[in-house]
């Protein structure tokens, strides 16, 4: 007699099961990819080598580019955060030999060195490293977060008790000379300090022609004459003067909304015109008030800003003022401003402070549209007046800018190199680095990480 038997479910079969050699697969590919972590972790630290190197030798200079930061935002297509953390943790390396042992043979994770290197000193870094190493990047971060905030902390008690002490004083000696005496936190005395500079460079400048007077500059003193030029110190109690009488007065500490320059522009029509400095006659404008300038340094500035024309007479007499003009009209610049977002020399992230420049000068029949109008911040604009880079528009549109010499550069990330996993390996052997999937052992078991307990070592080790 036959029987069936009803089941809930179908019996599975065997292969329905997982396959063992799909599990030997997979962890021949999880140590295939730890391991090339690893060669990926030595080849960063020898990039950063590198970029020390690069940037201690000042490589990145000459081409208008602001630092090597720049440089690797603009050739590397690094973010530009990123890439002065690289250069940031580039420079910290050399002090912490412990650390830099570790990366080098890819034992550790940039990840876990860049949060190391805010904190470390070479009396800390061995506490650090074993964390690092038993730990993951996320506890090193969250402890140098806790130390950070610890030292911000100490850091804030110590800036309050220095604002609380903050004082000046001053006496009437009994000779009639004020005495002042003053503590001032480091902004204040900063602040003060870059006031007095600034006074003391302006009355040099005043003074620079003024021929020399032995009578004069003998000044009697009680041992016989002061020496010239006058002490440091003297100059300073002037500029002390000068910056006082400069806030009574109000002028100086002025502040308007209104336009970079007002440019009195004192030359033949020739000047501002691309040949006009060709010629002799014509090789510099004045700036009313301000000297002389060449006659490309009259054209940048010309460039983006507003002019009144001025008609004078061969001996100076004014026989016609005009009304002034704005070289951009507002709507231009908020829509150029739309359109380029910051400076467009390549390798720049400049958005403020830029400047509206006339590929083809309004000087030259160049006209004020979009399609002749290009941002760039003050150093490039300079750069392309008066530094010999050129910069011209293309058929399809886009900007190109050229080197003094003429060569075109480059306006984004340096395409001719690609990455190749075998020459990171072999380099990486030819360096004497035996990596391995082993070399990133995961050391952590899910234990729980006392954070205080770490702080408080990190901070008995300084």
């Amino acid at each position: 007699m036959q029987h069936t038997h009803n089941y809930p479910h179908p019996i599975p079969s065997s292969r329905q099961y997982p396959d063992p050699r799909h599990f030997r697969d997979l962890e021949r590919l999880g140590e295939e990819i730890t391991q090339l972590a690893a060669h990926i972790h030595a080849a960063t630290f020898q990039l950063l080598e590198l970029i020390r190197e690069f940037d201690e030798q000042q490589g990145w200079a000459g081409e208008g580019v602001n630092s090597c930061a720049h440089w690797l935002n603009w050739k590397c297509g690094m973010n530009l955060g990123a890439a002065r953390e690289r250069v940031r943790v580039s420079h910290a390396l050399p002090e912490l030999p412990l650390i830099s042992a570790e990366f080098r043979e890819g034992k550790i994770s940039y990840s876990k060195v860049r949060a190391m290197t805010r904190v470390a000193t070479a009396k800390n870094e061995e506490n650090l490293l074993s964390i690092a190493q038993h730990g993951t990047a996320a506890h090193v971060e969250r402890l140098v977060s806790q130390y950070r905030r610890l030292q911000r902390d100490e850091a804030l008690e110590a800036e309050n008790v220095r604002h609380a002490q903050r004082e000046l004083s001053w006496m009437i000696d009994s000779d009639g000379m004020w005495l002042f005496r003053g503590k001032f936190t480091a902004e204040q005395g900063a602040l003060i300090c870059r006031a007095l500079e600034a006074a003391m460079d302006q009355m040099f400048h005043e003074t620079a022609d003024e021929s020399a007077d032995v009578s004069a500059e003998m000044l009697a003193g009680v041992d016989g004459c002061l020496p010239v030029p006058h002490p440091v110190a003297t100059r300073r109690a002037d500029a002390l003067e000068r910056v006082a009488e400069a806030w009574l007065a109000g002028k100086e500490g002025e502040r308007s909304g209104g336009d970079r320059y007002l440019l009195h522009i004192h030359t033949d029509g020739e000047t501002l015109k691309a040949g006009g400095c060709k010629r002799r006659d014509s090789a510099e404008s004045e700036l009313e008030g301000h000297g002389c300038v060449s006659a490309e340094t009259s054209r940048r500035m010309a460039c983006d800003s507003s002019v009144v024309h001025w008609h004078e007479a061969p001996d100076g007499e004014a026989l016609n003022i005009g009304r002034k003009s704005r070289s951009i009209p507002p709507a231009t610049r908020r829509a150029l401003l739309r359109r380029d977002g910051g400076c467009r020399f390549p390798g720049c992230t400049c958005t403020r402070f830029v400047d509206a420049h006339h590929i083809h000068h309004w000087a030259d029949g160049g006209e004020t549209n979009m399609g002749n109008l290009v941002l760039l911040c003050r150093r490039h604009h300079r750069l392309v007046h008066e530094g010999g880079f050129g910069v011209s528009r293309k058929r399809a549109g886009d900007v190109e800018f050229t080197y003094p010499d003429g060569c075109v550069m480059e306006p984004g990330p340096d395409q001719r190199f690609r990455g190749n996993v075998v020459s990171i390996k072999a380099g990486n052997r030819g360096r004497g680095l035996d990596i391995t999937p082993e070399t990133l052992p995961p050391r952590w078991l899910g234990e729980e990480m006392d954070y205080s307990l770490a702080v408080t070592v990190l901070q008995s080790s300084e």
